[in-house]
Protein backbone atom coordinates (compact mmCIF):
# COMPACT_ATOMS: atom_id res chain seq x y z
CA UNK A 1 0.00 0.00 0.00
CA UNK A 2 1.52 3.43 -0.68
CA UNK A 3 0.65 5.74 1.91
CA UNK A 4 0.73 9.14 1.90
CA UNK A 5 1.01 12.08 4.66
CA UNK A 6 -0.63 14.97 3.82
CA UNK A 7 0.47 17.98 6.11
CA UNK A 8 -2.13 20.94 5.12
CA UNK A 9 -0.72 24.82 5.54
CA UNK A 10 -2.04 27.81 4.58
CA UNK A 11 -0.66 31.64 5.60
CA UNK A 12 -3.65 33.16 5.70
CA UNK A 13 -5.40 31.79 9.64
CA UNK A 14 -7.38 34.51 10.95
CA UNK A 15 -6.17 34.59 14.45
CA UNK A 16 -2.60 34.19 13.78
CA UNK A 17 -1.88 34.66 10.80
CA UNK A 18 1.55 33.95 8.69
CA UNK A 19 1.95 31.53 11.95
CA UNK A 20 3.46 28.39 9.68
CA UNK A 21 6.44 30.98 8.55
CA UNK A 22 7.38 31.94 12.34
CA UNK A 23 10.64 31.08 13.23
CA UNK A 24 11.30 27.94 15.41
CA UNK A 25 15.52 27.80 15.81
CA UNK A 26 16.51 29.45 13.49
CA UNK A 27 13.51 27.88 10.48
CA UNK A 28 9.99 28.39 9.58
CA UNK A 29 7.44 26.82 11.80
CA UNK A 30 6.77 24.66 8.94
CA UNK A 31 9.83 23.69 7.93
CA UNK A 32 10.57 22.05 11.64
CA UNK A 33 7.49 20.61 11.82
CA UNK A 34 7.63 18.85 8.59
CA UNK A 35 10.94 17.65 9.75
CA UNK A 36 9.41 16.22 12.49
CA UNK A 37 6.83 14.39 10.64
CA UNK A 38 9.41 13.52 7.96
CA UNK A 39 11.65 11.39 11.18
CA UNK A 40 8.74 8.70 11.11
CA UNK A 41 10.17 5.12 10.67
CA UNK A 42 7.09 4.40 8.80
CA UNK A 43 7.54 3.72 5.13
CA UNK A 44 5.45 6.99 3.80
CA UNK A 45 5.49 9.78 1.12
CA UNK A 46 5.12 13.32 2.45
CA UNK A 47 2.85 16.08 1.01
CA UNK A 48 2.22 19.44 1.74
CA UNK A 49 -1.06 20.54 0.69
CA UNK A 50 -1.32 24.42 0.71
CA UNK A 51 -4.07 26.86 -1.34
CA UNK A 52 -4.05 28.39 -4.78
CA UNK A 53 -3.92 31.98 -3.40
CA UNK A 54 -0.71 33.93 -4.16
CA UNK A 55 -0.31 34.81 -0.98
CA UNK A 56 0.65 31.02 -0.27
CA UNK A 57 4.00 31.42 -2.47
CA UNK A 58 6.00 31.58 0.17
CA UNK A 59 4.95 27.86 1.53
CA UNK A 60 5.59 26.74 -1.92
CA UNK A 61 8.83 28.59 -2.13
CA UNK A 62 10.01 26.73 0.92
CA UNK A 63 8.69 23.28 -0.37
CA UNK A 64 10.91 24.18 -3.61
CA UNK A 65 13.80 25.20 -1.57
CA UNK A 66 14.28 22.32 0.75
CA UNK A 67 12.59 19.71 -1.84
CA UNK A 68 9.47 18.84 -0.61
CA UNK A 69 6.23 17.76 -2.74
CA UNK A 70 4.29 20.23 -2.66
CA UNK A 71 0.04 21.01 -3.99
CA UNK A 72 -1.89 23.47 -4.25
CA UNK A 73 -5.93 23.06 -4.13
CA UNK A 74 -9.04 24.88 -2.44
CA UNK A 75 -8.51 27.42 -0.11
CA UNK A 76 -11.53 26.54 2.18
CA UNK A 77 -12.38 22.93 1.51
CA UNK A 78 -9.93 20.64 3.04
CA UNK A 79 -11.64 17.45 2.26
CA UNK A 80 -11.24 18.26 -1.76
CA UNK A 81 -7.68 19.55 -0.83
CA UNK A 82 -6.84 16.71 0.76
CA UNK A 83 -8.77 13.80 -1.90
CA UNK A 84 -7.03 16.02 -5.15
CA UNK A 85 -3.51 15.71 -3.37
CA UNK A 86 -3.92 11.71 -2.70
CA UNK A 87 -5.29 11.06 -6.21
CA UNK A 88 -2.43 12.65 -7.86
CA UNK A 89 -0.17 11.32 -6.03
CA UNK A 90 -1.98 7.29 -6.42
CA UNK A 91 -2.41 7.25 -2.45
CA UNK A 92 -3.45 3.99 -1.16
CA UNK A 93 -3.57 5.34 2.37
CA UNK A 94 -4.06 9.06 3.62
CA UNK A 95 -2.75 10.14 6.80
CA UNK A 96 -3.82 13.59 7.66
CA UNK A 97 -1.86 15.92 9.88
CA UNK A 98 -2.23 19.52 10.34
CA UNK A 99 0.07 22.30 10.30
CA UNK A 100 -0.74 23.72 13.10
CA UNK A 101 1.31 20.85 15.45
CA UNK A 102 5.18 21.38 15.66
CA UNK A 103 5.66 19.42 18.55
CA UNK A 104 4.61 16.26 17.02
CA UNK A 105 5.99 13.44 18.05
CA UNK A 106 6.97 11.30 15.18
CA UNK A 107 6.91 7.99 17.40
CA UNK A 108 3.18 8.77 17.68
CA UNK A 109 2.72 8.83 13.70
CA UNK A 110 4.28 5.68 13.56
CA UNK A 111 2.34 4.30 16.90
CA UNK A 112 -1.00 5.14 15.02
CA UNK A 113 -0.08 4.44 11.26
CA UNK A 114 1.36 1.32 12.78
CA UNK A 115 -2.21 0.19 14.15
CA UNK A 116 -4.27 0.94 10.88
CA UNK A 117 -1.70 -1.51 9.40
CA UNK A 118 -2.00 -4.04 11.91
CA UNK A 119 -5.76 -3.71 11.82
CA UNK A 120 -6.33 -2.37 8.64
CA UNK A 121 -9.44 -5.20 7.54
CA UNK A 122 -11.22 -4.05 11.15
CA UNK A 123 -11.11 -0.27 10.01
CA UNK A 124 -11.95 2.06 7.40
CA UNK A 125 -10.82 4.84 9.64
CA UNK A 126 -8.23 4.94 12.44
CA UNK A 127 -7.11 8.41 14.73
CA UNK A 128 -5.89 9.31 17.99
CA UNK A 129 -8.30 12.16 18.18
CA UNK A 130 -11.88 10.63 18.73
CA UNK A 131 -11.50 10.62 21.91
CA UNK A 132 -8.36 11.84 22.56
CA UNK A 133 -5.72 11.56 24.99
CA UNK A 134 -2.58 12.92 23.71
CA UNK A 135 -1.69 16.54 24.61
CA UNK A 136 -3.32 18.79 21.88
CA UNK A 137 -1.05 18.85 18.99
CA UNK A 138 0.01 15.18 18.46
CA UNK A 139 -2.59 14.71 15.96
CA UNK A 140 -3.17 11.95 13.53
CA UNK A 141 -5.45 10.51 11.23
CA UNK A 142 -5.30 7.54 8.75
CA UNK A 143 -7.89 5.86 6.22
CA UNK A 144 -7.65 4.22 3.58
CA UNK A 145 -8.59 6.34 0.04
CA UNK A 146 -11.56 4.90 -0.81
CA UNK A 147 -13.25 5.79 2.56
CA UNK A 148 -11.69 9.62 1.30
CA UNK A 149 -13.19 9.28 -1.74
CA UNK A 150 -16.64 8.42 -0.18
CA UNK A 151 -16.62 11.57 2.08
CA UNK A 152 -15.35 14.16 -1.05
CA UNK A 153 -18.45 12.63 -3.08
CA UNK A 154 -20.93 12.92 -0.18
CA UNK A 155 -20.19 15.36 2.34
CA UNK A 156 -22.07 18.70 1.86
CA UNK A 157 -22.08 21.02 5.30
CA UNK A 158 -19.29 23.14 4.87
CA UNK A 159 -17.99 21.83 8.19
CA UNK A 160 -17.55 18.65 6.76
CA UNK A 161 -15.79 20.27 3.93
CA UNK A 162 -13.71 23.11 5.83
CA UNK A 163 -12.19 20.15 8.28
CA UNK A 164 -11.77 16.89 6.17
CA UNK A 165 -12.82 14.09 7.89
CA UNK A 166 -15.83 14.85 10.00
CA UNK A 167 -18.04 12.93 7.53
CA UNK A 168 -16.20 9.67 8.51
CA UNK A 169 -16.43 9.82 12.25
CA UNK A 170 -19.64 11.56 12.76
CA UNK A 171 -21.29 8.09 11.05
CA UNK A 172 -19.83 4.85 13.64
CA UNK A 173 -22.70 3.43 12.40
CA UNK A 174 -21.44 3.47 8.86
CA UNK A 175 -17.35 4.01 8.86
CA UNK A 176 -15.90 1.39 11.13
CA UNK A 177 -13.99 3.54 13.94
CA UNK A 178 -10.72 2.79 15.37
CA UNK A 179 -8.94 4.93 18.21
CA UNK A 180 -4.80 4.70 19.58
CA UNK A 181 -5.01 6.06 23.38
CA UNK A 182 -2.29 7.08 24.87
CA UNK A 183 -0.71 4.19 26.27
CA UNK A 184 0.08 5.73 29.31
CA UNK A 185 -3.34 5.57 30.41
CA UNK A 186 -3.62 9.42 31.22
CA UNK A 187 -5.63 11.95 29.01
CA UNK A 188 -4.17 15.53 28.80
CA UNK A 189 -6.00 16.09 25.77
CA UNK A 190 -8.19 19.17 27.33
CA UNK A 191 -4.69 20.36 29.87
CA UNK A 192 -2.03 20.13 27.40
CA UNK A 193 -2.22 22.39 24.75
CA UNK A 194 0.99 22.10 22.27
CA UNK A 195 -0.99 23.39 19.10
CA UNK A 196 -0.56 26.80 17.67
CA UNK A 197 -3.88 29.21 17.10
CA UNK A 198 -2.97 32.08 19.07
CA UNK A 199 0.34 34.50 20.07
CA UNK A 200 0.58 32.73 23.68
CA UNK A 201 0.76 29.30 21.51
CA UNK A 202 3.47 30.57 19.47
CA UNK A 203 5.65 31.61 22.64
CA UNK A 204 5.21 28.39 24.49
CA UNK A 205 5.99 26.63 21.96
CA UNK A 206 8.97 28.55 20.21
CA UNK A 207 10.44 28.49 24.18
CA UNK A 208 10.04 24.52 23.92
CA UNK A 209 12.67 24.85 20.95
CA UNK A 210 14.76 27.32 22.98
CA UNK A 211 14.83 24.53 25.72
CA UNK A 212 14.96 21.41 23.36
CA UNK A 213 15.84 21.63 20.01
CA UNK A 214 19.74 21.25 19.18
CA UNK A 215 21.37 19.54 15.61
CA UNK A 216 21.43 16.34 18.13
CA UNK A 217 18.48 16.23 18.83
CA UNK A 218 16.14 17.58 16.49
CA UNK A 219 13.35 15.52 16.93
CA UNK A 220 13.01 15.68 20.85
CA UNK A 221 9.84 13.73 22.14
CA UNK A 222 7.19 13.55 23.71
CA UNK A 223 7.86 12.77 26.91
CA UNK A 224 11.32 15.25 26.62
CA UNK A 225 7.98 17.78 26.60
CA UNK A 226 6.87 16.51 29.37
CA UNK A 227 10.20 16.17 31.29
CA UNK A 228 10.27 20.10 30.58
CA UNK A 229 7.19 21.02 32.22
CA UNK A 230 7.78 19.15 35.39
CA UNK A 231 11.29 20.79 35.67
CA UNK A 232 9.57 24.31 34.33
CA UNK A 233 5.96 24.19 35.62
CA UNK A 234 5.69 28.23 34.56
CA UNK A 235 6.16 27.35 30.80
CA UNK A 236 2.41 25.51 30.66
CA UNK A 237 1.18 28.81 31.98
CA UNK A 238 1.98 30.76 29.12
CA UNK A 239 -0.76 29.33 27.35
CA UNK A 240 -2.88 27.08 29.20
CA UNK A 241 -6.11 29.35 29.05
CA UNK A 242 -6.41 27.95 25.43
CA UNK A 243 -5.87 24.32 27.02
CA UNK A 244 -8.90 22.26 25.94
CA UNK A 245 -10.28 25.38 22.68
CA UNK A 246 -10.61 23.38 19.40
CA UNK A 247 -12.99 24.06 16.09
CA UNK A 248 -15.40 21.52 18.11
CA UNK A 249 -16.79 24.76 19.94
CA UNK A 250 -18.62 26.24 17.05
CA UNK A 251 -20.38 23.05 15.56
CA UNK A 252 -21.34 21.53 19.04
CA UNK A 253 -25.02 21.55 17.95
CA UNK A 254 -24.30 19.75 14.43
CA UNK A 255 -21.81 17.19 15.57
CA UNK A 256 -23.55 13.44 16.98
CA UNK A 257 -20.65 12.56 18.44
CA UNK A 258 -18.67 15.14 20.34
CA UNK A 259 -19.81 16.46 23.93
CA UNK A 260 -19.02 19.94 25.37
CA UNK A 261 -16.56 17.79 27.32
CA UNK A 262 -13.90 17.71 24.49
CA UNK A 263 -13.94 21.45 24.09
CA UNK A 264 -13.82 24.93 26.25
CA UNK A 265 -15.68 27.47 25.08
CA UNK A 266 -14.03 31.10 25.41
CA UNK A 267 -14.55 34.41 24.11
CA UNK A 268 -11.90 35.28 21.00
CA UNK A 269 -11.39 38.35 22.76
CA UNK A 270 -9.68 36.32 25.93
Amino acid sequence: MKKLIVIQARLGSTRLPQKVMMPLSGRPLLLRMIQRVAATNTDCDLIVATTTRPDDDAIRSLCRNFRFPCYSGHPTDLLDRHYQAAKLNGADVVVKIPSDCPLIDPRIIDRVIRFYEENAPMYDYVSNLHPASYPDGNDVEVMPFHVLECAWNEARRPFEREHTTPFIWERPARFRIGNVRWETGDDYSMTHRWTIDYPEDYAFIERVYNRLWSADNPCFSLQNILELLRVEPMLGLINAKYAGVNWYRHHLHELKTISGQETKRILESV
